[in-house]
């Protein structure tokens, strides 16, 4: 697998905003945008300098499962006071040159890319970061906070899992994943919005749906080193598309 790193631009003033500030507002355009760095063999050879308009067909095989073959997993992670990173983990190496041909003004520095072949073992502990998108399919026995039965618009929609139940959710993830989280040091909530049609005349809220975000961050062990690495390949829960799912993890 491959990692990269990607400083965005989004320039020091907020009200005055750099392309790359706009660019991370819709997430179907980053995700559009990554996945023009995993052309197929024919979209190179047929538009070696990729001058036609975006063609998906050109990238399907991104869209596939997620196998340590194929596919892409990515993260928008904000920095404090300085740009924010998007990370990359690939099963291909990426090609940065031919997904920023024409969007250099994006970037604020050069992709960095490096090999990520981990070798995990039993009972190692590891700190780690997730931006996960925590939600439960509604059941006809589930209860409104009042503890009155749901109106059966609502049976079999997937909701946000209620936030005493964050770090239950995760533990249960982690079961099937090969470890286990011994410490949760920051759990932060919040929405991703997903855009379809940019309307400046509508509030933010107003520009699409909104997806249920957490942030966490903490300390695991783990449990089934093969297991664990399938978890890392395959991402952790949905909506992986819009930038959910991504496990990194560094040494404790």
């Amino acid at each position: 697998m491959y990692l990269s790193c990607l400083l965005i631009d989004v320039g020091d003033n907020p009200d005055r905003p750099r392309p790359g500030r706009l660019w991370l507002r819709n997430i179907y355009h980053v995700h559009q945008r990554l996945c023009m760095a995993f052309p197929s063999t024919e979209q190179k050879e047929s538009d070696q300098e990729f001058l036609k308009p975006f063609d998906p067909q050109g990238f399907q095989h991104v869209h596939g499962q997620r196998t340590s073959e194929q596919a892409f997993l990515f993260r928008i992670d904000p920095q404090p006071g300085g740009s924010p990173i998007i990370l990359v983990q690939s099963a291909k190496t990426p090609d940065w040159d031919y997904a920023f041909h024409n969007a250099r003004y994006f970037l604020s520095a050069a992709p960095e890319v490096k090999l990520f072949n981990p070798d995990f073992k039993s009972d190692q502990r590891l700190r780690f970061r997730l931006l996960a998108n925590p939600v439960r399919k509604v059941s006809p026995k589930s209860m409104n906070a009042k503890g009155e039965p749901l109106d059966k618009k609502w049976i079999g929609k997937r909701v946000p899992v209620p936030k005493d139940k964050l770090e239950e959710w995760l533990t249960r993830k982690a079961e099937g994943s090969g470890f286990k989280v011994e410490h949760f040091a920051a759990i932060q909530t919040g929405y991703i919005y997903i855009r379809g049609h940019q309307d400046d005349n509508k509030n933010e809220q107003d520009k699409g749906n909104r997806l249920f975000s957490v942030r966490y961050e903490g300390i695991l062990k783990v449990i089934d080193p093969d297991h664990f690495r399938d978890a890392l390949v395959h991402g952790i829960g949905p909506a992986k598309a819009f930038g959910f799912g991504l496990l990194s993890v560094a040494k404790a």
